[in-house]
């Protein structure tokens, strides 16, 4: 990891995204998704879902650290609620 100076956060970060996509990968397969309606007026799948859960993260991380700096584990917090609403609500 050194030659491309990754933290061991960075790798556990992009560890845990490549078996979440895994993971809904075998959920895709075993439980065929159905599209469903939602607040945003459009039909959404498992796999948009954590699309729009993933992006949301991206950009809630952003303002955390532009807003209030590098608190991040309070951050992590806002983020799983924030996935917990998208996948209930959308």
């Amino acid at each position: 990891m050194e030659w491309m100076a990754w933290t061991w956060p960075t790798a556990l970060f992009f560890a845990i995204i490549a078996m979440t996509l895994t993971v809904f990968t075998i959920l895709a397969i075993k439980f065929p998704e159905m599209s469903r309606m939602g607040v945003l007026g459009m039909e959404t799948t498992r796999g948009d879902r954590l699309f729009i859960t993933l992006l949301g993260s991206a950009f809630i991380n952003l303002a955390w650290l532009g807003v209030i700096g590098a608190k991040q584990p309070f951050a992590l917090i806002v983020c799983l609620v924030y996935a917990l609403a998208v996948f209930r609500w959308v």
